[in-house]
């Protein structure tokens, strides 16, 4: 990895291959942070980070009181289609809009890496926002594009809507997605970004979405309100 690797996406890739090569196996409880923190010699904030984005990407499990686990197999349903939060809401008569909290180019993780199928020199964006309807916070949510493929658009129409601006500006078609839908509590951080309470009941979705090739361009990482917002399965 290039120098630009932030320390906490290193120490998500250091845990990522412990688990893989079985160091930690599925329902193991990881050492505490302190332990951790003093491992890999970094802060307890940055081990947090890593372990946060972990947890986000559903290879770690936090249970509080108890410490870190790597996650089980948790039973899967595959929904219907690709979820476009503008589409959605747009199709139920709100006015969708996001605020942006972090877009940058950088060298992907290697989960991010593995989701996308990226080759070895390839960049990514990685895009945070907050999402709203009728400027009603719905969603926080953490999205990774392969760089080459929003190279030919501006932020503004990123940011707007990327479904919208890869079938209309860019002439692709859009296919289907894998969808992981979990239960979780709101961290301190998220419930301050959607306005809730701390512990607050959270929707966790990780989506892969395709174009109709089946190339990957998009892994997005969101956290949904549970009281404002709920998937419907169609079989």
């Amino acid at each position: 990895m290039g120098d630009n690797v932030p320390v906490y996406i290193r120490i998500h890739d250091e845990i990522k291959e412990k688990i893989e090569a079985n160091h930690w196996k599925i329902g193991d409880r990881l050492p505490s942070e302190r332990d951790l923190s003093i491992q890999f010699g970094v802060s307890r904030m940055t081990l947090r980070q890593a372990i946060q984005t972990l947890a986000d990407e559903g290879i770690l499990e936090r249970k509080i009181g108890s410490g870190t686990y790597v996650a089980r197999q948790k039973v899967q349903e595959q929904m219907k289609g690709t979820t476009s939060f503008t589409e959605i809401m747009l199709n139920q008569g709100r006015v969708p809009s996001s605020k942006v909290l972090a877009y940058l180019i950088v060298t992907p993780s290697k989960s991010e890496k593995e989701k996308l199928k990226l080759a070895d020199d390839e960049m990514i964006l990685r895009m945070e926002r907050i999402r709203f309807a009728d400027g009603i916070p719905i969603c926080f949510e953490v999205a990774s594009i392969p760089e080459r493929l929003i190279r030919p658009f501006s932020k503004e129409e990123i940011t707007a809507s990327l479904y919208a601006t890869f079938e209309e500006k860019g002439g692709y078609q859009i296919g289907a997605a894998n969808q992981t839908i979990t239960a979780i509590l709101a961290s301190e951080q998220v419930a301050e970004y959607l306005d809730v309470k701390k512990g607050e009941a959270i929707l966790r979705m990780r989506q892969i979405s395709f174009f109709d090739d089946g190339t990957p361009f998009e892994y997005v990482r969101s956290q949904y309100v549970g009281s404002r917002f709920e998937f419907y399965l169609e079989k």
